[in-house]
């Protein structure tokens, strides 16, 4: 059974960004440590999280949430499942049924602990991760208060011991992250072709996660951190390498480069919002999940963040092959309400030939000037 479909499409999508509201402390040694660098992790506590909310009665019954396909998934219910009348299951699944964003709020806040021995200790650098998604905002971190409820099951469904015999498929989902997506190749050219400048990038997947991912950005004391919350790479049998490839690229790169348009965006809101004020024109407004671009410059970027994935594209792979990129990029924003993509793509190709060395943020006049003709 699927539930709130929208609400995770929206998700998927990277729409509801963390509010600007999250703590985080990065001191010079986390920044020494950090600095110009990536990684990619399943911590074993935000794994435990995702595991309790999977077997709670909502997770149960949303595979929109929870990614029920696979041997893992049974072997999760196998372990967990005779735990799933602890009152902190049944805590968590009323959570839930207040809202869906509490799967946020439980599941983000992760980072805020570790795992020593059976014990939870503060993490130094994050401190509230996850304190708001979209119009709702939290004043107290649950795992303060439901700490000692998570160290107890824990300890009461020997967590460890499933963790451990797991750690190898865990290392198989990162390396193939690092071969199937490459999060460097993709940062590098933005970096090189925006003006901003992020310092590092963190990847928090789980086997479990399904459509509700994520991204948020913690800043303090000048460094920028990049945190995206996503499932585990796509394979599918009906693609070629390279099609698989591109589909997991696009996924990624989606939720990165939303980093860097927004600045020259915000830049340029002036000229959008003259360009893209009859907004009958860029979206159709029948489209599932449409109203959450309920302005000319959210409708903007989400157009210029595939653009800029296209350009990647361009640049990155041959002719014929960003082609049939460019062709599904056009059919997927089509679909999505974007009916318009075909001519912004087209325009920004355009505006890029003019000017190639130039970086993308400069080329915003030009393409506004084009898609206003």
């Amino acid at each position: 059974m699927k539930k709130n479909t929208v609400l995770l499409l929206l998700l998927i999508i990277g729409l509801f960004r963390a509010n600007a509201q999250e703590k985080a402390s990065f001191d010079k040694a986390f920044q020494k440590a950090n600095n110009g660098k990536s990684r990619i992790e399943i911590p074993p506590l935000k794994e435990l999280l995702h595991i309790m909310l999977a077997i709670t009665k909502t997770g149960l019954n949303n595979d929109d949430m929870v990614n029920q396909s696979g041997t893992y998934y049974q072997d999760v219910l196998k372990h967990f499942k005779p735990y799933a009348n602890e009152p902190i299951i049944k805590t968590f699944d009323s959570l839930l049924n207040v809202s869906l964003y509490n799967y946020i709020f439980i599941s983000g806040n992760a980072m805020s602990y570790d795992f020593s021995g059976a014990k939870l200790k503060r993490n130094p650098n994050y401190i509230f991760p996850a304190r708001g998604v979209a119009n709702m905002v939290i004043e107290t971190n649950p795992l303060d208060t439901y700490r000692k409820d998570i160290e107890a099951f824990a300890n009461k469904s020997r967590f460890s011991n499933f963790y451990s015999q797991h750690k190898p498929y865990y290392t198989q989902i990162i390396e193939d992250y690092k071969s199937g997506a490459d999060l460097e190749k993709q940062w590098k050219w933005l970096e090189k072709n925006f003006k901003t400048s992020i310092n590092s990038y963190l990847i928090l997947c789980s086997p479990l996660i399904n459509g509700l991912n994520y991204t948020t950005e913690f800043k303090d004391n000048g460094f920028r951190q990049i945190v995206m919350v996503l499932p585990m790479l796509d394979h599918d049998p009906k693609l070629s390498v390279i099609q698989n490839e591109l589909f997991n690229t696009r996924v990624m790169f989606s939720e990165i480069d939303h980093n860097y348009v927004s600045a020259p965006s915000d830049a340029n809101k002036t000229a959008i919002d003259s360009v893209f004020k009859k907004r009958a024109t860029w979206v159709n407004e029948k489209a599932d999940g449409i109203y959450a671009y309920p302005n000319p410059i959210k409708v903007f970027n989400e157009y210029m963040t595939f653009g800029a994935f296209l350009i990647y594209c361009q640049d990155n792979y041959n002719k014929a092959i960003y082609a049939e990129t460019r062709s599904n990029v056009i059919s997927l924003m089509t679909a999505r309400g974007f009916m318009k993509m075909e001519l912004f793509i087209s325009c920004l190709e355009q505006a890029r030939m003019a000017a190639p060395d130039n970086k993308i943020d400069d080329l915003y006049p030009k393409l506004l000037e084009l898609l206003d003709k």
